[in-house]
Order: structure tokens, then sequence, then C-alpha cells
């Protein structure tokens, strides 16, 4: 059997520039899986998803895709309803990550990157061989996210509120990438440990 790859596990709260970062490792060759990208899949007309958040979740899908604004105006607040989206989406989710990863090992990479939002808080962490946590200072963070269309303070701590905090994120990470002094100073960061992770591979 193929040896499978190594597992980078990528995260960090909102804003804090992951999704550049996810970018910049595909540049340097290494496959990502894009949890974020596999649900707006799952949500689109045709997605895995649709037919059953229809049915739990009334009023929330149109066209024959979910209404994300929809979804979360019904969401709001209420932990139940999440719990309910969450035992929808997440077995949808590992299961397209688990064609990605028999993909990754039929072309042979030595690494992959799982982009995943919620690592910590999903217990997803123990899964990966290292982690990587995307951060910037908090008031650089808060400028980025509240430059979104839609969004608001309220809104922001609500988000907030379902996320680890940076520091403690930070704290259980194995490498970090500081986004806020711009993106060529983040690319080195991340060459530097792609350079670190192989030759520990190798080692």
């Amino acid at each position: 059997m193929a040896e499978r790859p190594f597992l980078i596990g990528l995260t960090g709260s909102i804003g804090m520039g992951k999704s550049e970062t996810a970018k910049m490792f595909a540049k340097l060759g290494i496959p990502v899986y894009d949890s974020d990208a596999a649900v707006h899949r799952l949500y689109e007309p045709g997605g895995g998803a649709v037919a059953r958040i229809a049915e739990v979740f009334p009023g929330t899908v149109h066209d024959g895709r979910v209404d994300r604004a929809a979804l979360s105006k019904t969401l709001a607040g209420d932990e139940a309803a999440f719990k309910n989206l969450e035992a929808i989406v997440h077995p949808l989710v590992a299961e397209e990550n688990r064609k990605f990863l028999a993909q990754a090992v039929a072309d042979g990479a030595e690494m992959v990157v799982q982009d995943i939002p919620l690592l910590f808080e999903t217990g997803g962490h123990a899964r990966m061989d290292a982690v990587v946590v995307v951060s910037a200072p908090s008031h650089v963070q808060r400028q980025r996210v509240l430059e979104r269309a839609g969004m608001t303070e309220e809104k922001l701590d609500q988000i907030l509120s379902r996320q680890m905090p940076d520091a403690e994120k930070r704290a259980k990470a194995h490498f970090v990438v500081d986004t806020s002094k711009g993106l060529d100073h983040a690319f080195a960061q991340v060459k530097a440990i792609v350079e670190a992770l192989k030759a520990k591979r190798h080692a």
C-alpha cells in the first residue's frame, strides 16, 4: 500500500488570512483540501447537503441551492440548530476529504494541507502530523472582517464566540504564520515551514 502523505492541518480564526496562506502552500506544489470550498459545493444545486437542509430547515433552499443568508438567519443564536446542521454537513465533508486523500496517495503526494477553519474546535488536530495556525493581531483581524459586505460588530462577535481564542490556537500550533506584515513575509514563513517539515520527514 502506498505511503500516506504527511498531513498538515491549516487553521485560523476568521479574518486571519487562512485562505491566502492555503494558496501559498498550493503555489509550492502541495495539494490543499479546502473544507470551506467543500461546503460550498455541498450547498450548490446537486450538492449532497441540499435536500437534507431543505427538509430540516424549511425556507433555506431556493432554486435548488442553500441560501446561506436565510440559513444564517435560521441558525442565529440557536445552538441546537447549529448542531443539527453540523450533523448533516460534517459527514459529507469528511467523505469529500477521504476522496481527496485517496487521490493524493494515488498521485504520490509527499504532504498535503488540510485547510479546516474549526480544526481544534472539532478535534481534527488529533489526526494531523503538524498544525499551522494563521494569525494576526486582533485589531488587524477586526478591521479585515468588518470590511466584508454585510458584516457587523455583533455578527463578528457571534462568530468569534464559536471559535477557540487565537492565543490558545497559537499555543497549540507546531507553526504560526503571521499575516500582518504582507504577503511576501507570509510566503517566506510558509516556505520555511515546508522546508522544515521536508527535512524532518527525510531525517
